[in-house]
């Protein structure tokens, strides 16, 4: 069975799988980013506390999150097909892995702000800074290896996330799994997609570990 065809098709379906995860992790972090910064700034703690906003958003973040990927996927193919045009598909993943992780990538970038040395934002607000000037020169820049420490989280959660959608052909190495590995009963399949996801979640765990290491600026 191994065959040109078929290592082409683990080809594609890894480049689908890298290609649907990082793009997933770009939107998601074009949502999740601002969603985190706006509930760690407008804590009861934080430094602009706005208790109605932030039990909002509070409420949005647990409820996408506490509903199961595979449910989500499927509770939102109306709208997967409003915007993509179809339900199927690496495109068509995406979207559902934007709505399931968006959340997920608030919580983390709230717990990254959360970290950042409250004395060094009492000093900024001391000298007279404003809202924005703290969050854009003290909060993001003190809280980077955290947030890239987030990211690589983020990622390789997406990425598992990603192979579940292969159950409703969702495309990548977890579709070639359920329909090779799962129904046709080829275990030699199987076992390469599983080592191809964990190898792929390694190296970008590595690379998150590097990088911030290197943004961490006080070693």
């Amino acid at each position: 069975m191994w065959n040109a065809d078929t290592l082409a098709m683990i080809g594609v379906g890894t480049v689908q799988t890298l290609v649907m995860t990082l793009i997933s992790t770009l939107f998601s972090y074009l949502i999740g980013l601002p969603l985190g910064i706006a509930l760690a700034v407008t804590a009861p703690e934080g430094i602009r506390p706005m208790r109605a906003l932030n039990k909002a958003l509070d409420i949005v973040v647990n409820l996408l999150r506490s509903v199961p990927f595979l449910i989500l996927l499927i509770a939102i193919i109306p709208f997967t097909r409003l915007i993509t045009g179809t339900s199927i598909g690496t495109s068509a993943t995406v979207v559902p892995l934007v709505v399931a992780s968006f959340p997920f990538v608030g919580r983390l970038v709230e717990s990254s702000i959360h970290e950042v040395d409250p004395g060094i934002i009492e000093a900024a607000q001391s000298m007279g800074a404003t809202v924005p000037q703290i969050i854009g020169k003290v909060m993001i820049p003190e809280s980077i290896p955290s947030l890239v420490l987030g990211g690589a989280i983020a990622t390789t959660t997406i990425l598992s996330y990603s192979a579940m959608a292969g159950v409703v052909g969702g495309g990548g190495l977890g579709d070639i799994a359920i329909r090779y590995g799962y129904y046709r009963y080829q275990n030699d399949i199987m076992f390469v997609t599983v080592v191809l996801l964990v190898l792929i979640v390694q190296i970008l765990q590595a690379v998150g570990d590097r990088f911030a290491r290197a943004a961490d600026n006080r070693k």
